[in-house]
């Protein structure tokens, strides 16, 4: 007598069977899908559940699941898991939370001797301390699952995000002072006027510790095939340090820079008279610069106090220096020039960087400040 299957006919369309041969030789697709979809292209071409199992190397139980599922949810349905309730979750929300409020404390404050809380120490002292808490659930808590919570939670206490605190009661003020300097460069530039003002607009700061470091062996050219970049031996020599003492002109882009050892008032002082010399003797020149001490000290004011109404300082507030527009020139510099430089003396070093200040003179770039600019009103 013929075989004959209790099972009812597993009836495919033209569109459903091109989906099902497509998933079956998919090199892609999950191994489940890819032999689910072999099963039913099977049972649909009459092939029995023995054979079935024989020829994809299974067994009848886990054919007859994938067959009853295609003829009860569609052929496509029957391709993937269905959805199910999961393992029960074994830490409760309040476990969860008592963990949470155990991390914001920091570990110094129970008896340790860490400032911040490591995912082993904290799972170590939930494991230790969770049961007279009244959350056993935590007793065999791994610190993996610490990490899970932690970062899964909105608060992450065992991280620290640095900040800096304001210091300076007039902020707002001098910011606003600041500003009105960049504003006011905004309008000059804008009306085409900057040629006939009076005033020349800096902004000032200096660059200290530039390092003049020495190659110990010679730097080897890119080998096409081999070494597709420049060889530099790791080792170096330190041959001493200099500073950049450096005004940006915010109308012209030019900068008034010169190249000392040390930053000083005695430094700073003969900036002041290089940019004297520059600068016709009927023009103020207003400077943006920061609250270091060699800008307000006894030798800087009696300078000044010979050239009266010659020089304007606008400081930046205290830990503002982000608002001097200088610091993104030395940015530039940071990342263009000085990146990789290797010299042979500490002479070479001062004569590259005033040699990179001709240049960038020649083709001066006009830095813009916008941040707050226009919240500032000019009368």
């Amino acid at each position: 007598m013929p075989f004959q299957r209790m099972r009812p006919e597993l009836v495919l369309t033209e569109e459903l069977q091109a989906k099902l041969e497509s998933i079956s030789k998919s090199r892609t697709d999950k191994a489940s899908r890819i032999e689910r979809a072999r099963m039913l292209l099977a049972y649909a071409n009459k092939a029995s559940i023995s054979s079935i199992a024989r020829m994809l190397s299974t067994n009848r139980p886990k054919v007859e699941r994938c067959i009853d599922k295609a003829l009860q949810l569609g052929s496509l349905a029957a391709l993937d898991d269905l959805p199910r309730s999961g393992k029960k979750e074994r830490l409760t929300p309040e476990a969860r939370a008592w963990l949470v409020s155990l991390a914001c404390q920091k570990p110094t404050d129970i008896g340790y001797s860490l400032e911040l809380w490591t995912t082993k120490l904290l799972a170590q002292h939930c494991r230790n301390h969770s049961s007279e808490a009244g959350h056993p659930s935590l007793a065999q808590i791994s610190r993996g699952t610490v990490s899970k919570i932690l970062r899964k939670n909105v608060v992450r206490p065992h991280k620290i995000t640095y900040y800096l605190e304001r210091k300076d009661p007039e902020f707002d003020a001098k910011m606003v002072q600041v500003l009105y300097v960049y504003k006011q460069v905004r309008m000059l530039r804008e009306d085409g006027s900057q040629d006939t003002f009076n005033v020349a607009l800096l902004s000032y700061d200096a660059k200290p510790g530039i390092q003049a470091i020495a190659k110990v062996a010679p730097d080897l050219p890119p080998v096409p095939g081999e070494h597709p970049t420049i060889s530099r031996d790791y080792e170096y020599v330190r041959l001493g340090t200099s500073s950049l003492l450096a005004s940006i002109d915010l109308l012209t882009g030019q900068v008034h820079g010169m190249v000392t050892d040390r930053h000083r008032s005695v430094e700073f002082i003969d900036h002041l008279k290089m940019l004297d010399q520059r600068y016709p003797k009927h023009m103020t020149i207003r400077m943006i610069l920061d609250n270091h001490s060699a800008h307000v000290s006894k030798e800087t004011r009696r300078f000044l106090a010979q050239s009266p109404n010659r020089f304007e300082f606008i400081f930046t507030p205290k830990h503002g220096s982000w608002l001097n527009l200088i610091e993104s020139f030395f940015a530039k510099m940071a990342k263009s020039f000085l990146r990789g430089l290797r010299v042979q003396s500490k002479d070479e070093l001062n004569m590259r960087i005033l040699k990179w200040l001709d240049e960038i003179n020649e083709a001066p770039v006009i830095f813009r400040w916008k941040y707050g600019i226009d919240s500032i009103s000019v009368a």
